[in-house]
């Protein structure tokens, strides 16, 4: 007979998905080649073979394989996939087409319950395409529609994370309390997962595993006989058999409902049978049996033959295995011992007919005992393997233990002598009454199959335990709080209140915050706010935590450089370099390290490195932009510094650089409104402030000036420059008590710093004391020789009131 062609597609799919599940893509490629090429119709098969090329990284083969059925937007996996390799590829346009094309496939589609360790969703619901949809306007430049799709994929779903993150990277303002709330419809979702099964403590396989949403259909349902309802049992004793000789799964997950039906039938057939017909005659004659089959029984379970393995030595040659002897056709009295053996390789197999097996009131089969010569000896039942008392209860005793069970037997037996038993008498009784074998028992009569009914060496599969809708309630309202602080937080530091953030990163549970992304989140607050001592302990703790990991280590290169700490910036990129070459954040990370050993060169090729890495990385550009600004080629920083804003409109550090190459170019206008628009997106960052106030200043705005400096020196009130332009802009307009508090803090801050001299000797001045002035002008003039022409001339002009032109001032 040709094989089913549905059943080998259901074959062939199971086994991709397999793979898929387990990490071996190359195995579910070569399976879906196969799929497609015995299917080349289905749309199913395109589907995963496009995934498995996906899976695998080939995003141009992908969209190659999901284009005919993607495009058009007639199979929701094919648009799926196709859309996602369009992201990959910047084919955007196509990528929303397809998506929009296929909206009534998943408009309606809500499926965040129906993944766990036993079932998945195929395809992707409502929310996880949203979300690529917006990615894809995104990047395709329609701000608008993206935020559109963000907001309705966090409305269907608001555990759908990077959604929420984009859109605060986007600017767009987000009502967090109202996102990360729960509600009916998603509480409704997650019970779907209540009846799950999980895995057990070592991961293994569940008892009863949930069926996927596509029913498998494999080959051993196929072979079972439909007829039979415990042909379940009979397939789960070949479990330890090789697929090779069974072709089928063990362990359908349609177990528990077989069992169900099962039983079901045999009661009807049992209450339908002859009441009559209650003794099973002996297995060792099989002319008796036409005395008891006036009437046939449904089809009973098969029976366990543990001395199988002893019947012929050919036997002993085939892959161990658990063996049931199974009812056949009546033999010949002379049939030999090879015959048997083959009936039992075969097992469940066989699809043999029920009315031509013999049957108790039990609803056993009569079984033919093998012939006298071939009938394994005492000695090899001893010595054979044994199974655990679990499994040996259901099989019939003998000697003292069967003659007290044959007194409690309700109808009469017959009797016989086996060969070689010692004149024991060995009977059998109905299967409702025998009793357990005990551990001691020296013989056994392995031909009687224990009684279907609550066999007790089948154990039950565990229940699973069944949440409460309160419990999953109360879970997920935890998950979303965590969330919702979170996001919080996140929200915070794309808004740059750095602190705030930091403070609300830091309320988290202690065995959330020591992970990396929190970390990572917490020193970029720290960073932002110029905190780099602390920023880099942070940091320092995320490397310990994940050594491996690359995402935020150019922030990280940055502190180092800022704290001119060359060994330990030096020992991060080449680490960074030698784990992952092609890593855009490793070449920044070396070209921060050559950039603090005074080598331009080396740094710009490092940086330039980092941008044909990844086109789309700002802060790589603005790297570049800052070392050919220090190599005074102010044309190409500016060039540098476009490229940046080109990839990421919210990136102030391209503005301010824009702003420091006008200012070098004495475009004071140009330099407050890049200036200006970098302070827009980060305005509480002290550095941009104060670069406000150092151009209004330029222009000769002082009181303008003050307001900046003082914001800045309140947001970074240890900060040795911005307490100084401060200080400055005080002894400008006059305010000389204000500017000698100033100056008192910052001789704390900066003690060695020759500006700070500088300008306390002129407030002395000021104040009319000449002493003081020029003690302050000498400690100048000793940590900085290099300015000692104007600090002679400060202290040759002690009585003239000198302007505000003086080199050491600026």
């Amino acid at each position: 007979m040709a094989p089913n062609s549905a059943t080998i597609a259901s074959l062939l799919r199971q086994t991709v998905y397999y793979h898929l599940d387990n990490f071996t893509y190359e195995n579910a490629l070569f399976f879906a080649e196969r799929l497609q090429a015995h299917d080349p119709r289905s749309s199913e098969s395109a589907f995963l073979v496009a995934l498995c090329h996906f899976r695998l990284g080939d995003s141009r083969s992908a969209y190659e394989a999901s284009k005919t059925n993607g495009y058009r937007g007639i199979h929701l996996g094919c648009a799926y996939i196709f859309a996602q390799a369009c992201l990959d590829l910047e084919k955007y346009k196509e990528g929303i087409t397809a998506l929009e094309k296929s909206r009534g496939l998943w408009s309606n589609k809500n499926s965040p319950g129906k993944h766990s360790s036993c079932t998945r969703a195929p395809y992707p619901d409502a929310a996880a395409v949203s979300c690529l949809l917006g990615k894809l306007y995104r990047a395709y430049d329609d701000k608008k529609k993206a935020a559109y799709c963000f907001e309705d994929a966090l409305k269907l779903n608001p555990l759908m994370w990077d959604a929420f993150t984009i859109l605060c990277d986007m600017g767009v303002g987000v009502r967090v309390p109202s996102i990360f709330k729960t509600n009916e419809s998603l509480a409704r979702n997650f019970e779907y997962d209540s009846s799950s099964v999980s895995l057990d403590q070592n991961g293994g396989v569940p008892a009863n595993p949930v069926e996927p949403l596509h029913k498998k259909t494999t080959l051993q349902s196929v072979l079972q006989d439909p007829s039979d309802p415990f042909e379940s049992r009979t397939a789960a004793a070949f479990q330890d058999v090789p697929n090779s000789l069974l072709f089928a799964e063990a362990g359908e997950n349609d177990f528990m409902s077989k069992i169900a039906a099962a039983r079901s039938r045999l009661n009807q057939s049992q209450s339908n049978g002859n009441a009559s017909d209650g003794i099973e005659p002996p297995t060792g004659i099989v002319e008796t049996t036409t005395r008891f089959s006036a009437a046939e029984p449904p089809q009973a379970p098969t029976r366990k033959v543990r001395g199988a393995q002893a019947v012929e030595p050919g036997f002993l040659d085939a892959p161990p295995r658990m063996s049931y002897r199974v009812g056949s056709k009546k033999k010949e009295r002379g049939q030999d011992g090879a015959d048997l053996s083959e009936s039992i390789m075969r097992g469940s197999a066989m699809s043999l007919s029920a009315m031509e097996r013999k049957r108790t009131a039990s609803g056993h089969p009569v079984q033919t005992r093998p012939p006298i010569g071939d009938e394994p000896r005492r000695s090899a039942r001893l010595n054979f393997p044994r199974t655990s008392a679990k499994a040996n209860s259901g099989a019939a005793t003998i000697g003292a233990a069967a003659s007290r069970e044959l007194k409690k037997a309700r109808p009469p037996i017959s009797r016989i002598l086996r060969p070689g038993s010692s004149g024991s008498s060995v009977g059998r009784v109905v299967s409702g009454n025998r009793k357990p074998l005990e551990e001691n028992t020296m013989d056994v009569d392995h031909a009687e199959a224990p009684k279907y009914k609550e066999p007790a060496h089948v154990q039950a599969p565990p229940k699973p335990t069944e949440p409460e809708p309160a419990k999953v309630d109360e879970a997920l309202k935890w998950i979303l709080d965590l969330l919702k602080k979170m996001a919080a937080g996140y929200q915070l530091s794309t808004q740059y209140l750095c602190q705030e953030a930091f403070s609300t990163y830091a309320s988290l549970p202690r065995a959330h915050q020591d992970t990396p992304w929190v970390l990572a989140q917490m020193g970029k607050a720290q960073f932002e706010q110029a905190n780099y001592a602390e920023a880099e302990k942070l940091f320092r703790r995320l490397r310990v935590l994940a050594p491996t990991r690359l995402e935020d280590m150019e922030v990280y290169s940055t502190i180092l450089w800022h704290l001119k700490r060359e060994t330990d910036l030096s020992f991060l990129a080449h680490e960074l370099v030698d784990s992952v070459w092609c890593a855009p954040q490793a070449w920044c990370a070396l070209g921060n390290a050559w950039s603090l050993a005074m080598d331009r060169e080396q740094a710009l090729r490092c940086f330039k490195r980092a941008t044909q890495l990844d086109p789309k990385f700002s802060y790589a550009y603005t790297l570049q932009g800052h070392e050919h600004f220090a190599n005074e080629e102010y044309d190409k920083a500016l060039t540098a510094y476009r490229h940046a804003v080109s990839a990421d409109k919210r990136h102030y550090n391209a503005y301010y650089g824009m702003g420091n190459v006008y200012e070098k170019l004495g475009s004071y206008d140009k330099a407050f409104s890049h200036y200006h628009a970098a302070s827009t997106i980060h305005p509480n960052n002290p550095i941009l402030l104060c670069c406000l106030g150092i151009v209004l200043e330029r222009q000769k705005q002082v009181v303008q000036a003050l307001q900046y400096f003082s914001k800045a020196t309140e947001l970074a009130p240890k900060a040795p420059e911005t307490r100084y332009r401060k200080a400055r802009a005080l002894l400008a307009i006059g305010q000389l008590e204000a500017a000698q508090r100033e100056l008192m803090v910052l001789k704390d801050l900066a003690p060695d710093n020759a500006r700070v001299h500088f300008l306390l000797g002129r407030l002395a001045r000021n104040l009319r004391d000449k002493k003081t002035a020029v003690r302050h002008f000498t400690i100048a003039l000793s940590l900085d020789p290099k300015a000692t022409s104007q600090i002679k001339e400060a202290i040759e002009n002690l009585e003239d009131d000198d302007g505000m032109d003086d080199s050491m001032m600026h």
